[in-house]
């Protein structure tokens, strides 16, 4: 209920600038802040992006767009600012790794929206669709990380509070069990909460880190590249029927285990989720043109060619094939640099693309049509509709005028007016709004390149993290694993069905599971033990240590002693001051003198100077007046 001041607040269509300026933030954001704000509740970040979702999908309503949007940033910048101030009181310097663990509960921890609803409330208010899996209570349940990916809360996601989280999960220093909506090989005998992990204290070959994002990544780009091998030797060699077969055998079984891996992937969390991978475009893609392959090699090979050609480079689906070589080349691209700003604006403008296209297509198949009926009122030889197809598409994009030449055949009125109108509208106008549309796309997101990387970081690590069973069993042992292991669960206990899927993981993992674990007892350490173990120096070899500049990088990755870390939470109370729409600093009203006192006394006024930031307008003023007090 405390949320509906948030609709009071904002009745006005505020943009984002209104919102963040210094008045809006006195007297509308600080006071909800305040009011929502409570260290023991770690819920109110996600009902906050429950109500941004909800708003930015009531304005599909004309008459409130602009006010919904208002509102869904409102409750954003109060999400954000919420976060960060759980941040600070659970900082590291004073809550160490407990701190950790309650700002990964309030992102990663699942929450029920109909939690806290009368019974009767809840059983009326639920939609009712698939059969929700059962997991010990903890159906049903979202987390706060994955509405602000729905909601594409880059404000949030971008903060020091969340990017500390999301690399902490990355890294696997936080774990948890994520929450799927359908698993194809369910094993939910144990539920993990969201913990910090020891790798002392867990077992040597430990599965659970194969879902790790940090390890996950790294084996799914290992995955790919088999795929791609596989895909340059069968068409290396479509010339040569023998090594033919092995390689395309060994392609088509491999192919439909990563294409198993990818569907699991996107009913894991869903596609709202999934399509926000930058290269997921491209994964589909290639599924799409796998199955058309597929197809047409299955009726090379079990229908009788006349020619004689199944099995050879005549065959239609080794045609089909070959159109898949741009599609892994550029998703090879998209996996080596995913934070590359480029392919995040590519993705992007991807969605504007297909929309625009589709939209122009429709119009197009007007104009088609018209001529293709004009020609069958007509007399005399008519030109094929493939021909008619490609004067209009040379027409589009101004490559050939054969078209209206020929528009004549048509109709001698009526003909030429049509091809010269869809030369007009066509070349002229759709491409221009295409051009228009993807150049806005791409300054919006340059714009907000910070934002966008640490977006699609999040995206990335929340995706990876899965608790279907089927991620355990990398391609194509999966496609086995689907046609046993899924019989097996329904003849055995869930303890036992457990116990077999652990022992056939580790054998299958061995290796994998081994090194990470080694890596992990070396260089996951905490507290003093990271630092200074001179055995760990050869580990911690960078190839910095050629550049001679190398101890630049070096000096900030090194632990600042006790000293500065006090000096560094004295000023944090400084970051907390804002300043008033007439530009004079609030310090002199509302902060409390002793503290300014303390800092201006502690140094000269030059060094104090030194660390407010002499561009700042308020810091000289601040020391300055106090400055003179002092003396």
């Amino acid at each position: 209920m405390r949320l509906q001041q948030l609709t009071r607040a904002t009745e006005d269509p505020y943009t984002l600038e209104q919102l963040t300026s210094p008045r809006i933030n006195t007297l509308v954001v600080r006071p909800l802040v305040d009011r929502l704000y409570d260290p023991d509740d770690m819920s109110i970040v996600y009902c906050l992006l429950a109500n941004r979702l909800q708003f930015l999908r009531e304005q599909t309503a004309a008459k409130h767009q602009s006010v919904s949007r208002a509102r869904a940033t409102l409750c954003e910048i109060v999400a954000t600012k919420i976060l960060r101030k759980l941040h600070e009181h659970n900082h590291p310097d004073k809550a160490g790794a407990a701190g950790l663990l309650r700002l990964a509960n309030a992102l990663v921890q699942g929450f029920d929206p109909f939690s806290g609803a009368p019974e009767d409330v809840a059983l009326a208010g639920r939609y009712t669709h698939w059969p929700v899996q059962r997991r010990g209570g903890n159906e049903r349940k979202l987390t706060a990380l994955e509405l602000a990916i729905l909601s594409e809360s880059k404000a949030l996601m971008s903060s020091p509070a969340c990017l500390r989280v999301v690399n902490a999960v990355y890294e696997g220093q936080v774990v948890y069990t994520p929450i799927s909506f359908v698993d194809i090989l369910p094993d939910h005998y144990k539920h993990h909460p969201v913990s910090l992990y020891d790798p002392r204290k867990a077992p040597l070959l430990n599965h659970y880190r194969l879902i790790v994002p940090r390890w996950r990544n790294l084996l799914e780009s290992m995955q790919f590249m088999v795929l791609l091998g596989l895909y340059v030797l069968t068409m290396v060699n479509r010339g040569n029927s023998r090594p033919l077969k092995l390689y395309e055998s060994l392609f088509v079984v491999y192919t439909l285990g990563w294409m198993l891996d990818e569907f699991a992937a996107i009913i894991e969390h869903g596609w709202a989720v999934h399509s926000q991978k930058t290269w997921s475009f491209l994964d589909v893609t290639f599924t799409i043109i796998f199955c058309a392959y597929l197809f047409a090699r299955l009726y090379d090979v079990w229908v009788p060619v006349a020619q004689g050609t199944t099995g050879g480079t005549g065959s239609a689906g080794l045609h089909i094939l070959c159109v898949a070589a741009p599609v892994l080349l550029t998703r090879v691209a998209f996996s080596l640099m995913p934070d590359n700003i480029v392919f995040i604006s590519l993705h992007a403008m991807m969605k504007d693309f297909l929309v625009l296209t589709f939209l122009t297509l429709w119009c197009v198949g007007g104009f088609f049509l018209a001529l293709q009926w004009l020609l069958t009122a007509g007399q005399g030889p008519e030109p094929e509709w493939y021909t008619v197809a490609k004067w209009l598409l040379w027409i589009w994009f101004g490559l050939d005028g054969t078209g209206i030449q020929e528009s004549v055949q048509f109709h001698v009125v009526l003909g030429p007016a049509l091809i010269v109108a869809f030369a007009f509208l066509g070349n002229t106008l759709f491409l221009t709004i295409l051009v228009a549309v993807l150049t806005n796309t791409f300054s919006r997101i340059v714009a907000a390149e910070a934002a966008e990387i640490q977006f699609r970081r999040a995206v990335l690590t929340f995706e990876c993290v899965r608790s279907d069973a089927i991620f355990a069993y990398p391609p194509p042992s999966n496609v086995l694993a689907l046609f046993f292991m899924l019989p097996l669960k329904l003849l055995v206990s869930a303890r036992s069905f457990h116990s077999v899927h652990v022992a056939i993981v580790r054998v299958l993992n061995f290796p994998v599971l081994l090194l990470i674990s080694l890596y992990e007892r070396n260089l996951f350490k905490t507290g003093e033990s990271k630092r200074g173990v001179k055995s760990n120096q050869l580990l911690r070899w960078r190839f910095t240590g050629f550049n001679p500049h190398g101890d630049i990088e070096a000096v900030f990755e090194a632990d600042p002693p006790p000293v500065a870390v006090d000096e560094a939470g004295e000023l944090d109370g400084l970051s907390e001051l804002g300043f008033t729409d007439d530009g004079v600093s609030r310090s002199s009203r509302e902060m409390p003198r002793p503290v300014v006192f303390r800092l201006s006394n502690s140094r000269s006024r030059d060094e104090t100077l030194t660390m407010l930031g002499r561009g700042s307008p308020g810091a000289e003023g601040i020391v300055a007046s106090q400055g003179t007090e002092d003396s």
